[in-house]
């Protein structure tokens, strides 16, 4: 369902906080999804806006189908991702965002909350699912986070097959670079938090029949980013973090500020030493990073099945899904 929300009450520091508590009975299985904070362009065409909508759906339903037959959460959390990735139409895998040389540099993690393993890639440019290269590292290497060229060879001795640099830019990015790049020779170039292009990330959480937790988030960063940054994304407890029995937190936003504060993993320790619930420990969580000006947000989801959407942007893709809930979708454009 679109959402227009011009007229949506945010609350005074502008952070929303989306939580639900299941008072008979918590869900089998639950999954959350995002699609990234920031703003949507307010001329992007009814045909853009109805694309993005019909990713986040298919990602939650393709997501719900592997817990739904009793799958694992971290299997879950993976299949959702990947479908974003490949969406073209969202800032990971094909139609992420440029950096300053024109092209894609794309960063990927998942997390398995049962166990705590991860696995992460960062800078890559020729593989169309990071998340599933970063999979691949949790599985088959004895190390949890590889980068560029070391993370593309470990791809092509994975089997996985490499794609031309051109299969990720799309004409909407191209534009988008163009105008950060004219905007830096007018004036100074603005810091990550003030920029007016989104903060886009896709990210998943899931907890599923057995009680297990994991999350997983990829990214293409921010536009015009300098070649070779890493964002908080790949960053175990930065970006992406699971813990059973705790929470698990995918992140999006200025990557260098959640990195500084090990947002993800905030949230989680809140959670667990000060017994905080998840919508209170990812609400102020939140809220630090946006006074230490790190605009963004995140989807937690507990042991319970309560899950929190706090952000600090203008406006946050997500959507949600539960053994108890039909499949809901939320694609804001501010007027």
């Amino acid at each position: 369902m679109l959402r227009r929300a011009a007229q949506l009450c945010m609350v005074c520091l502008g952070v929303l906080v989306a939580g639900r508590t299941f008072a008979q009975e918590p869900p089998k299985w639950f999954l959350a999804i995002h699609g990234g904070a920031g703003r949507l362009p307010r001329d992007l065409a009814p045909a853009e806006v109805a694309a993005i909508q019909d990713a986040l759906q298919r990602a939650l339903e393709a997501g719900a189908q592997v817990l739904a037959a009793g799958g694992s959460s971290l299997d879950a959390v993976q299949r959702a991702v990947s479908v974003m990735e490949s969406s073209g139409v969202l800032n990971a895998g094909r139609g992420a965002v440029l950096n300053h040389g024109g092209f894609a540099e794309l960063d990927a993690a998942l997390m398995d909350g049962s166990n705590r393993k991860a696995g992460a890639v960062a800078a890559v440019r020729h593989v169309a699912n990071p998340i599933d290269l970063a999979r691949q590292v949790m599985d088959h290497s004895k190390h949890v986070l590889l980068v560029g060229e070391g993370a593309e060879q470990f791809a092509r001795e994975q089997g996985v097959k490499l794609v031309p640099g051109a299969y990720f830019v799309t004409d909407r990015r191209r534009r988008e670079l163009q105008r950060a790049i004219d905007g830096e020779k007018k004036a100074k170039p603005v810091a990550a938090s003030q920029s007016v292009y989104p903060h886009g990330t896709v990210g998943a959480v899931a907890l599923d029949s057995q009680g297990n937790l994991a999350a997983a988030t990829s990214t293409g960063g921010l536009t015009n980013k300098h070649v070779g940054r890493v964002g908080d994304s790949p960053i175990v407890g930065a970006g992406t973090y699971a813990e059973n029995g705790v929470c698990a937190v995918s992140a999006t936003g200025v990557g260098e500020v959640f990195i500084r504060y090990t947002a993800a993993a905030d949230v989680c320790a809140r959670a667990r030493y000060r017994n905080e619930s998840v919508g209170a420990a990812a609400d102020e969580v939140i809220r630090e990073l946006k006074a230490a000006g790190g605009e963004g947000g995140m989807i937690a989801l507990d042991a319970s099945g309560n899950l929190a959407i706090p952000y600090s942007s203008e406006t946050m893709l997500r959507g949600q899904v539960s053994s108890l809930q039909p499949p809901e979708v939320v694609v804001e454009i501010r007027k």
